[in-house]
């Protein structure tokens, strides 16, 4: 299984951006696949979560009301829409795929077993 982000980039505070994360080598239906970030001097930090074809999401605190976490079965595509960016959310951001899962949790990478190489997104004040 291979992932591949892209839609990173430099945005003005308030601004958006949709990253994108194709699946290519394996089933994309059924899977928890999540959404992490690691900016420098912090550690990696799970954002939003979901379970492959059906509604169930998950989101961290700081995610909550500003980001969420389409699919598209149709194009084995994830996405992360960020809005109302905020120089806190610079990032390097990750998509992460796993297994199936009751709850896709967002607290431990360790759950999920194919990483891509990551989506760089600057925010400037």
């Amino acid at each position: 299984v291979e992932l591949w982000e892209s839609g990173g980039g430099s945005v003005q505070t308030g601004g958006s951006l949709r990253l994108s994360c194709v699946v290519s080598g394996g089933s994309f239906s059924g899977r928890c696949m999540a959404w992490f970030r690691r900016s420098a001097g912090k550690e990696r930090e799970g954002v939003a979560g979901t379970r492959i074809g059906d509604d169930h999401t998950t989101y961290a605190d700081s995610a909550k009301g500003r980001f969420a976490i389409p699919q598209d079965n149709a194009k084995n595509t994830l996405y992360l829409r960020i809005d109302d960016l905020e120089p806190g959310d610079s990032a390097m951001y990750y998509c992460a795929a796993g297994g199936w899962m009751n709850y896709c949790s967002i607290d431990r990478a360790g759950l999920y077993s194919y990483w891509g190489r990551g989506t760089q997104v600057t925010v400037s004040s």
